[in-house]
């Protein structure tokens, strides 16, 4: 009984004495922190560690090899690029590249043999416009709603608007990302008809200047046709133009005394918004799209 008394008073003077010496004093062992993080563990209060994707290439910011660039465009495969950019061939943004391995954006001006190239497939989209949507590309917010957020999910290629509608016009308005198509459009102009609304009935001899050519300031604008729409009073007027912009029209009508108080194009060349309700898109078919080749 004696001894196991002096043992147990041993331990616990020894217990009294670590700890006073360990007064005011951390002491760290060397399996404390792992008992700390076994027990938070056991709690749930430690977070596993954050595990971060790796990030993915993003061909708009990170660029893609010119090789793939112009296999893209459909002209040859990737061995052949290498090819062609090797001999001097390929140009980019005016200089010539011929180093392997050389990235390009989206947006880079890139030819083979003079020919600029387009690394997305072609796409051609028609949509009837409602109002209060700005027909800009541009992501400025002092911009509003733009035809751009109408169309966003209608390509995956960088389709823009080909002629101009203003913000509170309606109709149809043709998206492509087709450069060649646009610079023939741009030059050549495309026939547009318009159902235009005025303030008051369009008098007879203004009607008769309008279609003979109006003269405004140093120019002369002429339009393909103009009547009064069958059927309705005599200020709501069709006008077939080839201009491509929206300013033109309200122009003409602002320099007879005319405020336009609605105005939508029904017709876009061979075009119409038949089974195109207001707001909504739709891809060309093939046979709307050979009809471009008349023009």
């Amino acid at each position: 009984m004696g001894r196991n008394d002096n043992s147990r008073k041993g331990k616990t003077s020894s217990s009294h004495t670590n700890k006073d010496k360990g007064k005011g004093k951390i002491k760290a062992r060397g399996n404390a922190p792992h008992k700390r993080e076994q027990a938070a563990k056991n709690t749930g209060s430690v977070k596993e560690p954050v595990k971060v994707a790796a990030k993915k290439s993003n061909p708009v910011t990170d660029g893609i090899r010119l090789n793939k660039y112009i296999s893209n465009s459909g002209i040859c495969s990737r061995r052949e690029a290498d090819t062609f950019i090797a001999t001097g061939l390929v140009t980019v943004n005016g200089k010539i590249i011929n180093e392997m391995g050389y990235k390009v954006k989206l947006e880079d001006d890139v030819r083979f043999d003079g020919r600029r190239l387009n690394p997305e497939p072609m796409s051609y989209v028609l949509l009837n416009k409602p109002k209060g949507f700005a027909t800009t590309t541009s992501t400025n917010d002092t911009k509003g709603n733009t035809v751009m957020d109408l169309v966003a999910n209608a390509s995956s290629g960088r389709i823009t608007p080909i002629g101009r509608l203003g913000r509170n016009a309606t109709g149809l308005l043709f998206f492509t990302n087709d450069d060649k198509l646009k610079e023939k459009l741009s030059k050549k102009g495309m026939e547009r008809l318009f159902h235009v609304e005025l303030d008051k009935n369009l008098k007879a001899a203004d009607l008769k200047e309008i279609s003979e050519g109006i003269q405004i300031g140093p120019k002369k604008i002429h339009i393909e046709e103009i009547s009064y729409v069958d059927n309705k009073p005599k200020k709501e007027i069709g006008l077939k133009i080839k201009h491509m912009g929206n300013s033109v029209i309200r122009e003409i009508f602002d320099h007879l005394g005319y405020n336009i108080l609605r105005l939508d194009c029904v017709t876009l060349a061979h075009l119409t918004k038949k089974d195109l309700p207001r707001g909504r898109w739709k891809t060309l078919t093939k046979e709307e799209l050979e009809l471009f080749s008349m023009l």
